[in-house]
């Protein structure tokens, strides 16, 4: 796939982008450091690479080393929520034109990327929407996508019916034999154990 770079234009001219004009005009916004960062050819590499091998949202594959720039950890912990929430936005834009110029397209799904910490009411307070699990502490889900020429690999969940259904699509005996009510089969001595007991019920011997 060819490797994509995003200039601030590009970003400008894209019909999200555009709504995130008040961010790139932020002098404390660190729009560029973040531009730069998926413009490299191994971080988008590593973004479809989440999503091929490890069936993980497409952020999941650089989420952390994201999080480790000083600009973009200082902005997200010392600035007000929704200032930093238009940042994380602005990564999932960056991100979708990454991975549709890459031949991608979005699921309409997205995936876990931590567990939020718990928070009492909305509130201003700088840094409080963290997270206090998972792969990544400032981010919470991201967009899924998958190729637009179809995925290499089956996921578990289509592996799982084709493995239910024996590859057919038809179910097994033993689970038609339960829908249908049928008793199980049993041999021949457990049968006569069966009618003998009763036949000394009703007193023949």
């Amino acid at each position: 796939m060819p490797d994509i770079r995003i200039t601030r234009k590009d970003f400008l001219d894209d019909r999200q982008g555009r709504t995130f004009a008040d961010v790139l005009n932020d002098a404390e916004q660190p729009f560029d450091q973040v531009l730069e960062f998926f413009n490299d050819k191994d971080h988008q590499r590593r973004m479809e690479e989440a999503e091929i091998h490890h069936d993980r949202p497409a952020l999941a594959g650089v989420v952390r080393e994201l999080e480790s720039l000083k600009p973009v950890d200082q902005f997200l912990g010392e600035q007000h929520p929704r200032r930093t929430k238009r940042l994380r936005q602005v990564v999932g834009v960056i991100v979708r034109m990454i991975m549709e110029g890459r031949g991608w397209k979005k699921t309409g799904r997205k995936g876990s990327l931590g567990v939020r910490a718990t928070i009492s009411g909305r509130t201003s307070r700088p840094g409080s929407y963290h997270n206090t699990g998972g792969l990544a502490f400032w981010f919470l889900r991201a967009e899924r996508y998958e190729r637009k020429a179809g995925m290499p690999y089956r996921s578990v969940r289509q592996r799982r019916r084709i493995h239910d259904g024996s590859g057919d699509g038809q179910k097994s005996p033993k689970s038609r034999g339960k829908k249908d009510g049928n008793s199980p089969r049993t041999n021949g001595k457990a049968s006569a154990r069966d009618d003998s007991g009763s036949l000394r019920k009703k007193g023949i011997q």
